[in-house]
This record gives structure tokens, C-alpha cells and sequence, in this order.
């Protein structure tokens, strides 16, 4: 009897130790332990960094980890954020693999300003492909009779989420106008918090700067008279000066319910990707994201204005070589 047991228990510590060597995490980020095949550094997990989860980078990296399951067979993830300056901490940390991230705030971190002043420039910072416009949308409503951007003065505005490339967006277009956070009652609220803070009449307006159009702007209109605040091309123009990334946009008529297009500013968003992928895996991804371009447009509609001729061009920090060779392969660059 004393046989048979010690041969029960000497077969189950045998298949645990094989289940221990064998068996590999699957919940681990892009750049933990197991996230690499044997061959060649192919990195088989892969964490998207995108913003909230009412917004257009949310929707569209969802899109996107569809596609590299499906043509690559990645676990590739979507990890919900607070956008853009998060998301460069969590590439630079390497707890994210690719970022959504505003132009403007890739500028700051690889030159060390603004939100990165203290930790110094991210220089390893790469790109894999520009993309669609983020449009400044200052949401107010229509009895608030706020028709201006000096008109926000004394008023209480949601300015973006902590860490947010809204928040500092914010902060560049105010300034832009000679207004101070001192000089307005700031919330920092992500979209979702801010459109049901104007839902409850808690604050007054709300920067929310994202592709168009915004699933929460929409839903504020189901109960609400929404008005969009302009931001006038020659004060475009001025900030522009300062900072290269802001170009003039308009809100088409209609999108919102508005009679005529409403001038505002824009800035470029970009798909940056951890410098350490290796150059054939990147130029994989970047071949993938535009032969499926459809399926990501498909997905949000601020995807149709990505253009593969312009994304690899004007960028604010450098094209990770894979990315490089992709564009070049298909015309896109010299």
C-alpha cells in the first residue's frame, strides 16, 4: 500500500514540474518574461497603449490588435489610458509596446519640456506612422453663451485628464489667448467625466480633443443643446509660431448639430513603437496597419484620414528603421 502511494505521488510531482517548465504567462505586457518567440526576438505579445475608452484611440487600437491576431497571430492586447503622456511612461518603462500619443506631447517628451522637463528627453522615442488629426473641441452649452475662447474666463472647464495630451493641449491654447489656469476654475477630467459633468450642469465647458467625430460629444447631445467654441484661424496661426504642430481645422456642419463649419485647431496624432523592436517586426506591423487600413476605418471614422503617403512624413520624432523601410518600399519616401 505504502508502494502505491509513493508511486501516486512521485507521477504527480512529475506532471507538475513539467506543467512548470512548459507553461509560459499569458498576461504579461509586451516587453515581460515570455512575451518573445526563440526565433529571431519576435516579440508574440503585444500591449497597445491607447486613451479612454469613449475615444477614437481606443476604438481604432482595438481594430488594429484584431488585425495582428488575425494576419500575424500576436496576443496583441488594448490597454486603456490615460493618452498620451501616460502612454510615452509606459513605452519608456516598456510596459507598452506601440502608443497613441499627440504630436505635441511627443515633441515635449523628446526634447525634455513641459510634462518631461523634470525626467529629461525620452531621445529613444520612435514612430511608426502618422495619423489621423486630433481637432480641439471646446464643448460648451448653448445657455452658457460662451461664443469665444476669452469667453471661458471665470467659467469652470474641464481641461483633459491628469497626464493627458488634452490637459496640456489644453494649457497651449489658453495660452494661446493670453488665459491662464488661474484664470478659469480647471477640472481635469478625462471625456467621459467631463461630458457628464456638463450633463449635471457641474462645469461649463470641456476641452475634448480627439478625431471626429466623439462618441461622448454625441451622447451629450441626446439630452443637451451642444455648442462647439471656435477658435479663429489667425489665432491658429499665432500659436503656430510658437508651436509648429497646431494647424487650422473645422468642424464640419452637421457633425454636432452646427449650422456652419466651426473653425478650431488641430494637431497630428502618432503611432510610436518601442525603439527595441527589431526592424522586421516593426516593418511587419506598419505593412499590416496599412493593408488593413479599411478594417481600422471601419472601426472610427477618424481613421479615414490616415494616408500612407503622408505618414511617414513631417514627424516630430524619428521613424523607427522598420517603419522606414515599409515606407520606402511602397513610394512613401525617398
Amino acid at each position: 500500500m505504502l508502494k502505491k502511494m509513493l508511486t501516486i505521488l512521485s507521477s504527480a510531482m512529475l506532471v507538475l514540474t513539467v506543467a512548470a517548465c512548459g507553461g509560459q504567462s499569458t498576461s504579461a505586457p509586451g516587453g515581460a518574461a515570455g512575451g518573445t518567440s526563440a526565433g529571431g526576438g519576435e516579440q508574440k505579445f503585444l500591449t497597445i497603449a491607447t486613451g479612454g475608452s469613449s475615444g477614437p484611440y481606443y476604438t481604432i487600437g482595438g481594430a488594429m490588435s484584431k488585425v495582428y491576431k488575425e494576419k500575424l497571430g500576436y496576443n496583441a492586447s488594448v490597454q486603456s489610458t490615460g493618452a498620451s503622456v501616460e502612454n510615452i511612461n509606459l513605452l519608456k518603462t516598456k510596459k507598452a509596446d506601440m502608443a497613441f500619443v499627440m504630436s505635441d506631447v511627443a515633441s515635449f517628451a523628446y526634447n525634455g519640456q513641459e510634462n518631461f522637463k523634470e525626467g529629461g528627453a525620452i531621445k529613444e522615442l520612435t514612430a511608426m506612422a502618422g495619423l489621423h488629426l486630433n481637432v480641439v473641441q471646446i464643448v460648451t452649452l448653448k445657455d452658457r453663451n460662451i461664443k469665444s475662447v476669452a469667453d471661458l474666463k471665470g467659467k469652470r472647464v474641464g481641461v483633459g485628464a491628469p497626464n493627458s495630451g488634452v490637459e496640456v493641449n489644453a494649457r497651449m491654447v489658453l495660452a494661446g489667448h493670453g488665459i491662464t489656469y488661474n484664470d478659469i476654475k480647471a477640472d481635469y477630467l478625462s471625456y467621459a467625466e467631463a461630458i457628464e459633468q456638463l450633463k449635471n450642469n457641474a462645469i461649463d465647458a470641456a476641452f475634448v480633443t480627439s478625431g471626429l467625430p466623439n462618441s461622448t460629444v454625441i451622447d451629450l447631445m441626446t439630452t443637451k443643446d451642444v455648442e462647439i467654441v471656435p477658435i479663429q484661424k489667425a489665432d491658429v496661426e499665432k500659436m503656430a509660431q510658437q508651436f509648429p504642430f497646431f494647424v487650422s481645422a473645422e468642424i464640419p456642419a452637421g457633425l454636432y448639430k452646427n449650422d456652419q463649419p466651426v473653425p478650431t485647431a488641430a494637431i497630428r496624432n502618432m503611432m510610436l513603437v518601442r525603439s527595441d523592436l527589431s526592424e522586421d517586426q516593426v516593418y511587419k506591423l506598419t505593412k499590416e496597419f496599412f493593408e488593413n487600413l479599411d478594417a481600422l476605418k471601419e472601426a472610427h471614422s477618424a481613421a479615414k484620414e490616415i494616408d500612407v503617403k503622408t505618414a511617414g512624413k513631417d514627424l516630430v520624432v524619428p521613424l523607427h528603421p522598420g517603419a522606414e523601410k515599409y515606407f520606402k518600399e511602397v513610394g512613401a519616401l525617398n
